[in-house]
């Protein structure tokens, strides 16, 4: 995970120097550069990974990435990951997310049980240069511009505001004590009284509902969702290929079997918790285990939902225990010295939230093929929610890219120098007028990318399959 950088005890004036020799050094206009010529096949990008994916999920990935550009975005993280790593480096270190395109941005409950708005999705999370996940960021809006039909100049004021809000916040969290940037977040409540005069009556209406919906969503309501009642016990429902529960997928026996060894693993979860958590998780009792395919790009790791019982049958608690590979990143930075990746997506979430889920823990398991793999598991559902890119209008793109751009920064701000980071980026328009232009010209280079995929899809060099 990112440490605190070398020059954490310089004065701000030492630190501030230090960012604007690495401007000197990089120069911000360089962060337009997009080298096209040289790239790897993407096609053969994603079938390195699927090396290590379940076989039979893999045609699903492929089918979820080929629905539009930017779901091919979503799933081309190693793309992405390949493409930054030929650009300009600042070698200003942050804890890095990774994949910080836009919908892994949302809404979800703290612990206190308010809603905040983050980061939510870790998987790649690694120390690197900060403009990485401001790239990746850009260049989302400027690829969900495109499938929106938004002009060109649209786009460009999207991705605009989006880096100029990066660029002012993490000043601004540059001219702040550490105790106050550490604390800082985005309460849900307090962003509606911002944009409260920005809503007309109907898009308050909608806004509530969709918070309200998200609010609804927890362990209570998963129940009623994902499983039915068999001889006065909840039991997961079964929906193959993206719902399978162990029973089914293993057989009567083999389950068993894994149920007793899952007991062991439990409790090597259990001590990655902090104490108090794993007084509460005690609690309760495990009930069943289904496999569960989620997202676009994660799609083919083992995924698994676990359902617990606390009281009684109307106190349930869904885990998910996510499978956790070597970040994306990993090939072309300095590694983060952890032997488990699911510590190191622990560790980069507690990093970069400003609150995180409290079951939020790791483990390894052997597989029933004898092979050991690092998870991370959290709370299935928590009040989770993101916004729908496909509905969003230019004005509504731009103002959920600028919250984004915020958000990003204070995440950056907790883990790297702030104040090296805002020297470098200073007070002129270059960073984004940079970034905006990189946006632009990796949205067009993914479009040809997401018809590469078709391409293979229809000479059978790879199955996709479309209709899940």
């Amino acid at each position: 995970m990112a440490r605190p950088a070398k020059i954490e005890h310089l004065s701000p004036q030492e630190r501030a120097a230090f960012g604007k020799a690495a401007r000197q050094r990089v120069p911000l206009d360089s962060h337009a550069e997009f080298v096209t010529t040289g790239r790897s096949d993407p096609i053969e990008l994603l079938e390195s990974q699927a090396v290590t994916r379940v076989p039979e999920l893999v045609p699903i990935r492929y089918g979820r990435m080929l629905a539009s550009p930017f779901s091919f975005y979503r799933g081309g993280a190693l793309v992405m990951a390949t493409d930054v790593a030929r650009t300009p480096n600042s070698r200003l270190q942050v804890q890095l997310c990774g994949d910080a395109h836009m919908s892994n941005f949302g809404i979800y409950a703290s612990p206190e049980r308010r809603l905040v708005f983050d980061i939510n999705d870790f998987d790649e999370t690694h120390p690197g240069p900060f403009e990485w996940d401001v790239k990746r960021l850009a260049a989302s809006l400027a690829v969900a511009g495109r499938d929106n039909g938004f002009s060109s100049k649209k786009r460009r004021q999207i991705v605009l505001a989006t880096a100029a809000a990066y660029r002012t916040s993490m000043i601004e969290f540059a001219g702040q004590g550490n105790l106050p940037v550490w604390y800082s977040h985005l309460d849900i409540e307090d962003l509606l009284v911002r944009i409260g005069d920005q809503l007309d009556a109907k898009r308050r209406g909608r806004t509530q509902a969709a918070l309200d919906k998200a609010q609804s969503r927890d362990s209570i309501q998963a129940l009623a969702k994902l499983t039915k009642t068999v001889d006065g016990r909840a039991r997961i429902l079964s929906q193959p290929p993206l719902l399978v529960p162990l029973e089914e997928l293993l057989g009567e026996q083999e389950a068993q079997v894994a149920y007793v060894a899952l007991g062991s693993l439990h409790e090597s979860y259990r001590r990655s918790l902090q104490w108090d958590r794993r007084h509460l998780l005690e609690q309760y009792k495990l009930v069943q285990v289904a496999r569960k395919v989620v997202g676009v790009g994660s799609v083919g790791t083992r995924t698994w939902l676990l359902l617990f019982e606390g009281l009684d049958g109307g106190d349930p608690l869904f885990l998910q225990a996510k499978e956790a590979q070597a970040s994306v990143l990993s090939g072309f930075v300095k590694t983060s010295g952890l032997k488990n990746q699911g510590e190191r997506v622990v560790n980069g979430q507690h990093l970069m939230q400003a609150s995180s889920d409290i079951f939020l823990g790791w483990q390894r398991q052997e597989g029933p093929d004898g092979i050991q793999r690092d998870f991370y598991l959290r709370q299935l559902r928590d009040g989770k929610g993101s916004a729908v890119v496909e509905e969003m209008v230019p004005a509504g793109m731009r103002y959920y890219g600028y919250i984004c751009g915020q958000t990003l920064a204070r995440a950056h701000a907790r883990s790297g120098d702030r104040v090296a980071i805002a020297a470098y980026l200073g007070s002129s328009d270059r960073f984004e007028n940079a970034i905006a232009d990189f946006a632009e010209t990796c949205a067009k280079q993914n479009v040809r990318d997401h018809a590469a995929l078709a391409d293979a899809a229809a000479s059978g060099r790879v199955v996709a399959q479309t209709s899940i």
